[in-house]
């Protein structure tokens, strides 16, 4: 599935990709950022967090919030230069799903993705990618990823660091990924397929 260029909100049968739920928490009504300014003015600490997020008085959105995934990268000690899938037409997200990526076997890698919010904030962001080989599901990763005011700068996230599979079974056939950004409204900001294979060398 093509990375989302309008915000769509989660299908309840997707088991696969429904994000972890908090008993008894509610993310609350949506809030301008002159609405979140002026929420709790009067504590120091939150005010410093909200000016880190671009929350100032007087601020006024551009529009509706938007978050937008514009590249999904590997990283490892043992790879040269990272491995970086543009997320940002058509044309090559079809090369992501259709032309897997070379992992190194046993090797330490993480993945990593770059994104920019626009508009007002999304908050709650949270990141999962699900694994799978001839259909049947080998790994799922969830990570938050937190909450974003508007810049015209790249945020990046990179995540936990995981071992590849090795061995022969390993470096058989293909693997399929899919990878999803979610936000506390269970808005889907990008949903995604890639795939890769294992391989002796990256």
């Amino acid at each position: 599935m093509a990375s989302s260029a309008h915000p769509t909100q989660a299908s309840n049968d997707d088991e696969d990709l429904k994000p972890t739920q908090t008993a008894g928490y509610n993310p609350g009504v949506a809030k301008t950022l002159d609405e979140y300014a002026q929420l709790d003015a009067e504590d120091e600490s939150l005010r410093k967090w909200k000016e880190s997020l671009g929350i100032v008085a007087g601020a006024a959105s551009s529009g509706k919030p938007a978050l937008s995934v514009r590249s999904l990268s590997l990283h490892s000690p043992t790879l040269a230069k990272p491995i970086v899938l543009d997320l940002t037409n058509p044309e090559s997200l079809h090369k992501c799903k259709k032309e897997p990526v070379t992992i190194k076997e046993g090797a330490e890698y993480s993945v990593e993705i770059a994104f920019q919010v626009q508009g007002g904030v999304v908050s709650g962001v949270k990141y999962l990618q699900v694994v799978k080989r001839a259909g049947v599901k080998l790994d799922k990763l969830e990570s938050m990823i937190g909450s974003y005011g508007p810049s015209s700068d790249l945020h990046v996230k990179r995540f936990v660091s995981e071992e590849a599979p090795s061995g022969l079974l390993a470096r058989s056939g293909t693997y399929s990924a899919r990878s999803r950004v979610i936000d506390d409204d269970n808005t889907v900001w990008a949903d995604f397929e890639w795939s890769f294979k294992i391989g002796k060398e990256w």
